[in-house]
């Protein structure tokens, strides 16, 4: 996959937001793993992996004896895991450079599927969602976390910002992606004979001196510019919902709410 055919970019300012993005939401992922109770030595698919990190909090996890295939269609991304993997003498990964869609992957085998912000960027999820379960073993678990992109605001309200929300739905569209996903998955997983185990929203919130207004800001310093490049708003919108989001940054009595994110998971029943 080209990198440029990724909505949020495949580039080292991109890497280094997405790392930021982990250890930011890594307890919501680690409370995630924790009620799924992974086994050490089992089989394990990371989709839409990106540089590895959740990877390696999986090996963590279930141990050595696991086998862990990282998934991820960006050159970029799959060679830092490589090389870190390499540097780290870590052997039970394996690698798969390219899409879900055109990836040839085997029947029944993984234990467990995990992907996470992966499936609101695709254009037809129920065949992608379809390609997994026929990879998951059987009694096999597959979780996602994902936004259902209601929640998302900025306080004191009545300023440009007040439209993000709307703004960021539309440029998820743009690409054929879906910003309320989770809301669908349910349905989703019963179509495809998975017995649903766990369903949890979840918001951070915090001021500007907080982990979750830097991650916010390290998205629309970034992408407010994209979407008015991408003709989703224009020129005079964009600059002025930065300027707001500027200024709310500069009142340490200013609160960002992020984006509600999901957990679903389910077993595979037939």
């Amino acid at each position: 996959m080209a990198e440029k055919e990724y909505l949020l970019g495949a580039n080292d300012t991109e890497l280094q937001r997405l790392q930021f993005q982990h250890n930011v939401w890594k307890k919501i992922t680690d409370g995630f793993f924790d009620r799924l109770s992974l086994e050490k030595g089992i089989r394990i698919l990371d989709v839409g992996a990106g540089p590895g990190f959740v990877s390696l909090d999986l090996l963590e996890r279930t141990g050595k004896e696991s086998e862990i295939t990282v998934l991820e269609p960006s050159e970029l991304f799959i060679n830092y895991i490589k090389d870190f993997s390499l540097k780290n003498n870590i052997s039970n990964f394996r690698f798969i450079n390219n899409t879900v869609e055109n990836t040839e992957l085997p029947a029944n085998y993984y234990d467990f599927i995990f992907l996470r912000w992966v499936i609101a960027f695709v254009a037809e999820p129920e065949l992608f969602l379809a390609k997994l379960v026929k990879s998951l073993a059987p009694r096999g678990v597959i979780a996602i976390q994902d936004y259902a992109y209601e929640g998302i605001s900025l306080y004191p309200r009545g300023g440009a910002f007040d439209n993000i929300p709307d703004a960021v739905r539309k440029y998820y569209n743009s690409t054929g992606g879906d910003p309320y996903i989770t809301t669908k998955i349910p349905g989703m997983f019963k179509e495809n004979g998975i017995k649903l185990i766990d369903f949890n929203p979840h918001i951070l919130a915090g001021n500007p001196s907080s982990r979750v207004y830097e991650w916010a800001n390290k998205f629309f310093s970034t992408h407010i510019q994209h979407m008015a490049d991408k003709g989703i708003v224009d020129q005079k919108t964009a600059d002025e919902m930065l300027t707001d989001w500027i200024e709310h940054r500069e009142s340490e009595d200013s609160i960002f709410f992020s984006p509600i994110v999901v957990d679903v998971a389910g077993k595979k029943v037939r």
